[in-house]
């Protein structure tokens, strides 16, 4: 058994990694963007993927990712993780059923609400205590699903059909626009860049370059929110206009 994740300030990193010390603690994690990915998962039969949900769907990348391999995934077990800020009605259903399509047989799905990652606007702001306090929720509900797993029942969430019609028309119905393509909309304020560097070298998507000693954003962003949460000067947006607030799941732990 192996885990990949896909994961902006560490939510769907640590979800996975307590899921496979619980349940596997042979199994090892591994990153989207890790170039051996591929063969790890030829050389495994049971998967589990982790991932943040946006807007009720899939990130581009990891999408691009699942059909760019779809002859890998016959056969394979998968067990699907996704994190949420609130809610996302088949967070693990979207993924479930792609892969489904493509022969992998679904084990099971867990929905895991976690401290939002959008540091660049006001929704979903918590103080530290309830974000503190989402994480401990997190953790024992991944100890529950693994207790379960183990006795041969596992968690189901965001699978089936009224996940499906939740999911569809809780968000993605309206906002799927948002996650077909990659976007453009990632800024970086030359005054308040000093040209670290930390984001270039955090970027899934190379999305991120140095030009004259400071950090210039392309056109192929992901919405991981890596580089938003981790700028030491608070000078890179994506929806918002300005930094509200920044946390990595470190923060929480």
């Amino acid at each position: 058994m192996i885990g990949i994740y896909f994961s902006g300030t560490g939510n769907s990193k640590y979800a996975l990694e307590r899921f496979l010390c619980k349940y596997d603690e042979t199994a090892k994690a591994y990153a989207l963007e890790d170039e051996r990915i591929t063969e790890f998962v030829k050389q495994n039969e049971e998967i589990v993927f982790s991932y943040p949900v946006q807007f009720s769907n899939i990130p581009k990348m990891l999408r691009d990712f699942i059909e760019g391999n779809r002859h890998l995934w016959r056969g394979k077990k998968i067990f699907v993780i996704a994190t949420m800020g609130l809610f996302s009605g088949d967070g693990a259903g979207v993924l479930g059923r792609r892969l489904r399509k493509h022969g992998a047989r679904i084990t099971g799905g867990l929905h895991l609400k976690m401290p939002d990652s959008i540091a660049d606007e006001r929704a979903l702001k918590r103080s530290f205590e309830k974000n503190n306090e989402l994480v401990r929720q997190a953790e024992k509900k991944i100890d529950s699903a693994v207790e379960n797993i183990k006795n041969g029942k596992p968690p189901r969430e965001g699978i089936g059909l009224l996940y499906h019609l939740a999911g569809l028309f809780g968000q993605r119905l309206y906002f799927s626009h948002k996650t077909r393509h990659y976007t453009d909309r990632i800024k970086v304020d030359p005054h308040k860049c000093v040209g670290c560097g930390k984001c270039v070298s955090l970027c899934p998507m190379k999305n991120l370059s140095m030009e004259c000693n400071l950090a210039k954003a392309g056109d192929r962003c992901t919405m991981c929110y890596r580089c938003v949460n981790a700028c030491p000067k608070q000078a890179i947006t994506l929806l918002g206009k300005r930094v509200i607030e920044q946390g990595t799941i470190e923060k929480y732990l």
